[in-house]
C-alpha cells in the first residue's frame, strides 16, 4: 500500500513518544548491519578466508574513494562513509521487501541522515582547523561573502534531503502504482530499475558526503602519512 510520502502511521504510542513504521525499520536495519558486522569480522586473520578477502576488497575501494576524493587519510573517515553509504543502500533496497517501505523515502530519516553529514562536517573542519581556522573558511576569499558561504552550508545539507527523499520516493510510487494496476510480474523490471537507483542514490549520498567533510577539512586534512618522506 502506498502512502502520503510526508504522513508516517503511527505503531506504537508511549505517552509523548510516537515510533512509527518507519523508525521501525531503521531500527531494525541497523540491528542487521550491527549484527553483520560482528558476524563476518569475528574470525579475522593472517590468512583470509573467502568471506574475509571480499571484505578486504570493499575496505580497499572505499578507502581509494576516500583518499581521491578527500585527499586525506581514509582511517578517519572510513567507519563513517562505509556505514552511511551501506544504510542508504540497504534501506533504498528495503522496498523490495513486501509490505516494508524504504525509510529512506521519508523527509525525516533523509533530514536525520543529512544532518549527520552536517555535524561530521562541522566537527571535522574544526578538528583538522581549529575553532578559529574553520571560521575563518566562512570569511574566504573576502569577509563579504561571509553569508553566502553560510547560506551554502545550509543549502547543500537541504539538497541532500531532497535528492535522497525525491528519488527513492519517487521510485516506490511507481512501482506501487503499477503493481496494483497491472499484476504481480509486470513490476519486476521496474523494480530491477529501483534496485538500480537505490545503489546510485547510495553512492552519490556518501560521495558528496566525502566531498563536503573534505571541503571543510582542506589541506590540514592531510596525514602525516601522506607526506612524502624525509619529511616530519
Amino acid at each position: 500500500m502506498i502512502h502520503a510520502p510526508f504522513i508516517a502511521e503511527p505503531l506504537l504510542r508511549a505517552g509523548p513518544l510516537i515510533v512509527t513504521a518507519p523508525v521501525v525499520v531503521t531500527w531494525a536495519i541497523m540491528a542487521a548491519m550491527a549484527g553483520a558486522s560482528l558476524l563476518l569480522t569475528r574470525k579475522l586473520s593472517v590468512m583470509p578466508s573467502r568471506v574475509q578477502t571480499a571484505l578486504e576488497l570493499l575496505v580497499g575501494t572505499l578507502d581509494t574513494e576516500i583518499r581521491a576524493t578527500m585527499q586525506t587519510d581514509p582511517a578517519l573517515y572510513r567507519s563513517l562513509i562505509g556505514t552511511l553509504f551501506l544504510f542508504v543502500l540497504i534501506a533504498n533496497w528495503s522496498s523490495l521487501i513486501p509490505g516494508v517501505e524504504p525509510p529512506t523515502a521519508h523527509l525525516e530519516t533523509d533530514a536525520a541522515l543529512a544532518l549527520l553529514v552536517l555535524a561530521a562536517t562541522l566537527v571535522s573542519g574544526v578538528r583538522t582547523r581549529g575553532i578559529r581556522g574553520y571560521l575563518a573558511t566562512f570569511a574566504e576569499p573576502a569577509w563579504v561573502m561571509i553569508p553566502l558561504n553560510v547560506v551554502e552550508q545550509v543549502t547543500r545539507t537541504f539538497s541532500l534531503v531532497v535528492r535522497l527523499f525525491g528519488n527513492v520516493m519517487s521510485g516506490v510510487f511507481v512501482v506501487g502504482i503499477v503493481l496494483s494496476l497491472a499484476g504481480l510480474l509486470v513490476p519486476i523490471p521496474l523494480m530491477a530499475l529501483d534496485l538500480l537507483t537505490g545503489a546510485v542514490q547510495a553512492y552519490i549520498f556518501a560521495v558528496l558526503a566525502m566531498v563536503f567533510i573534505g571541503a571543510a577539512v582542506g589541506k590540514s586534512g592531510v596525514s602525516v602519512h601522506d607526506k612524502p618522506k624525509g619529511q616530519t
